[in-house]
Order: structure tokens, then C-alpha cells, then sequence
């Protein structure tokens, strides 16, 4: 439906012509890999594929976003929900692609970001982290495996008044999930790379085994980026890796880990901040808005296995009753502002963890009913190509035309809708609203 409008280009007052140019860009954005999908698939399933990233954008629905049915409605209308419904699913069935093919297409484009940044003199920054996909009703579908439940843990906090929760860890179907975003100090966040697998079934997989697969692919980007992991990634063997490829990195590091100092000896370490003044001071706001100070240090350490490589340790010191981040990094630290770029470049670490959040609680990223794991990572590709393409729409930052698209389809009121930079929440809604609307106009 979108891809057909926009060929015909049935575009007549304001309103219409602001949907339209956006339609435009989603079509720019995605018009290399269906040039290169027309080599493998029929013109009416790569139409399909077109239509279907512009449906994944205008459904709204935490819980059913992803579900055929409700896609095929919004593919045909809904007096044609089963034709819409059965096109889909012969996309998605099709043998003749994979989803190797978006991942390559994501890969592409971070590579030639990544060249943009570094043309920049911005350090372009690969951030890490590890989710799970919960399907906790499910029980037949492939490749399902258990993962611990986010959900569960959250609702067993202990809230005043109510008696207490049961305790112990509680454990649901589901997939597990690694992702690696592209962003840079004062930058916005691209999609890299994702990857999902099982604990056991078809998808069966180590995570040591994903995870340096997909060091392996980094380290074919150009030279210069740096890896930004938190304590989960921590330890010999994937330090290991990360030596052998020859990649900085920026690893927050866990408290009671050995290290060693000048002299050679062999300490935890927390030990190493014990008894320091911090070395420098700065002011920061924080996510609600708060003033505050925080301390930094740093000292010249090296890894027990590896006592001749150099590595720093950067203690930051957020303040009373926050704990400390110990960030071991292969970058050399020779001056304080050296040491205040390795605290925030970890700091903007948190953009995946907002990405993890956006694909599943605003983009259905856990609603997919489909049977067989193959369909199923084609169809949650696709979803994160929707992803990037509202997180590309972010890159320069509240332009012109962003502003016109807010305050026309998605007009808020108030400074904490007002001074975000990037409300990706909003551009999805605003979308949402305008791709409706001038479907509904130029249907009849």
C-alpha cells in the first residue's frame, strides 16, 4: 500500500506532502537492499517486503505489533486481512532469502558511518549488551529455550504494605539476545548488528560462541572504533579475543577482579581507589534532571595473564550512595580530559539499553507468533531495519523538518517533550499518525 502510493504519488495539500516526503525517505532508505532483494524474490513479495516495514511503523501495539494477522489488516485494509495475512506469510516462508541478507545490508551502513565519524575526529563507539526475548505462554515453538525473566523479577520487588514476594529466580521460555550499536560522544544511535539465539532445540548456541563471532565481524570495521562493555562481558578469555584482534575497548571491570600495579603486584580492584583523593571534578545532570558532582582517577594497571600488555583503570565516583565504575581500557590515558572521555564514552552505553527497550516495549519486538525459528529471525530483521530507520531520522539532531513532524501529528506541550534531542518515541508516533492519515486520503 505505502510503496503504491508512492509511486503514484497522490500528494495534494500540506499534510499530505509532509507524509509523502517521509514515505520518500523510509523508500530512500531501503531502496539498496530492494534493488538487491530483486535478485533473489519475485517484484511482488519485495513490494510486500516495502509495504510490510511501513505497517511494522504504523501498527502501534505493544503486545500484538508483530502478529500477521493484525499486519494484514494494516497491509490491505481490513476488508482484505487474509490476502494481506497470506502475503506476509509468503515472504516470510520463502526459501530464497535469508535474513543474512539484512544483516549484511546493517553491517554496510555502519561501516560507511563509522568512516563518516572518524572523518569527523569523532571516536566511533560499539556499544555492547545482551537482552532476552520472553515468551512465557509459549511452548511448541522452535528454538524456544529457558532465560530469566526481566518481567517476573521486576513485579517480585518488595512494595510497602504488601506481603513479600517469593523469592528465587524465576525462569520462562524464550530467546536470548545480543546487539551492538554504533553511536559517538554527542552522537545518536545506529543499529549494527543483532543476533538471537536458544539455550537449547535447533537454535541451540553458546554465548561465548555468538559473542566472539560477532567480535569477529567487528573487527573487519575500519580502524579506530572502540568497544564499550559492561561486567557481563568481563574476563581472561574475552580479554583474550579482544588482544588477539588488536581492538580497544572500554570494560567496566568487576570490583573484586585481580589486577596489577606498577610494582608488579597482584591486587583487587577496589583496592586501587582506597585511600585516593580523585584527581579531578565536574559537574553533570543526570535522567531526572538532578545536578550533581562527580570524582575521577586513574592509574596505569596490566592483566595478571598478560603483566607486559599496558592497560588503564579509570575509577569514576558518582557520588553518596552510588557505587564506583571501574572501567579497565586498552586506550592510553595521558591527560584528564583522556580519562573524562573513557567515563562518558561508557556513559553512552545506556543507548542500547534504550534500544532493547524501544524494540520491546514500543515496536512489539516479543509479540511474533511464527512457529519455525528461520521465519522468525527474518521477520524480527525486518523489525530491526524499522528500528534503524527511526533512529537514522535522529542522527542530525532536532532539524526543521523533525520539528514540523512533531508539532503537526504528535504536538506535546511542555519542556520534557520539549528538550529531548531525539524523541525516538515521538517520531514513531508521529509517523504513525501521518502514514494513517494519508492512506485514509488517498484511498478514495
Amino acid at each position: 500500500m505505502l510503496l503504491k502510493l508512492y509511486e503514484e504519488r497522490k500528494v495534494s495539500g500540506e499534510n499530505q506532502l509532509l507524509s509523502w516526503k517521509y514515505a520518500q525517505k523510509l523508500h530512500d532508505y531501503i531502496f539498496p537492499f530492494l534493488h538487491q532483494l530483486d535478485i533473489h524474490l519475485d517484484k511482488r513479495l519485495v513490494r510486500t517486503f516495502f509495504d510490510l516495514l511501513g505497517c511494522l511503523i504504523r501498527f502501534r501495539d505493544r503486545h500484538n505489533g508483530m502478529v500477521l494477522s493484525e499486519l494484514g489488516s494494516y497491509l490491505l485494509g481490513p476488508l482484505r486481512c487474509c490476502a494481506g495475512t497470506k502475503r506476509i506469510s509468503n515472504l516470510l516462508r520463502s526459501k530464497n532469502w535469508t535474513h543474512k541478507l539484512i544483516d549484511q545490508y546493517l553491517f554496510d551502513r555502519a561501516g560507511k558511518r563509522v568512516q563518516v565519524l572518524l572523518c569527523s575526529g569523532i571516536s566511533p563507539l560499539l556499544l555492547w549488551d545482551g537482552s532476552v526475548l520472553e515468551k512465557a505462554e509459549s511452548w511448541n515453538v522452535e528454538g524456544l529455550g529457558p532465560v530469566r525473566s526481566a518481567k517476573a523479577k521486576r513485579l517480585k520487588r518488595i512494595k510497602p504494605g504488601y506481603y513479600a514476594p517469593p523469592s528465587g529466580t524465576i525462569h520462562v521460555p524464550g530467546f536470548e539476545w545480543l546487539g551492538v550499536v554504533l553511536s559517538g560522544l554527542g552522537e545518536e544511535c545506529s543499529i549494527v548488528a543483532m543476533r538471537w539465539w536458544s539455550r537449547r532445540g535447533k537454535a541451540k548456541a553458546h554465548f561465548s560462541t555468538i559473542r566472539d563471532n560477532m567480535l569477529w565481524l567487528l573487527a573487519k570495521l575500519p580502524k579506530g572504533c572502540i568497544h564499550v562493555f559492561d561486567r557481563g562481558f568481563a574476563g581472561r578469555p574475552f580479554l583474550e579475543k579482544l588482544f588477539t584482534y588488536q581492538q580497544d575497548f572500554i570494560l567496566r571491570w568487576p570490583k573484586r577482579f585481580l589486577l596489577l600495579d606498577l610494582k608488579g603486584e597482584s591486587r583487587n580492584t577496589w583496592k586501587f581507589s582506597t585511600g585516593r583523593k580523585p584527581m579531578d571534578h565536574t559537574w553533570i545532570v543526570d535522567g531526572q534532571g538532578n545536578r550533581r558532582q562527580i570524582g575521577m582517577l586513574y592509574t596505569q594497571v596490566a592483566h595478571p595473564q598478560w603483566p607486559d600488555t599496558p592497560l588503564y583503570l579509570v575509577i569514576s565516583r558518582p557520588g553518596k550512595k552510588r557505587k564506583p565504575w571501574y572501567l579497565l581500557t586498552s586506550i592510553p590515558i595521558t591527560s584528564h580530559q583522556k580519562a573524562w572521555e573513557v567515563i562518558f564514552s561508557y556513559a553512552r552505553r545506556w543507548k542500547i539499553e534504550q534500544t532493547f527497550r524501544f524494540a520491546k516495549a514500543e515496536m512489539g519486538m516479543e509479540s511474533p507468533r511464527l512457529w519455525f525459528w528461520e521465519n522468525r529471525l527474518k521477520f524480527m530483521a525486518i523489525l530491526t531495519l524499522a528500528i534503524d530507520f527511526i533512529f537514522l531520522l535522529t542522527h542530525q539532531g532536532r532539524t526543521t523538518d523533525i520539528e514540523q513532524l512533531l508539532n503537526t501529528w504528535n504536538h506535546r506541550t511542555g519542556n520534557r517533550c520539549k528538550k529531548p534531542p531525539a524523541p525516538i518515541y515521538r517520531i514513531r508516533l508521529a509517523l504513525s499518525h501521518a502514514w494513517n492519515y494519508w492512506i485514509i486520503q488517498s484511498s478514495g
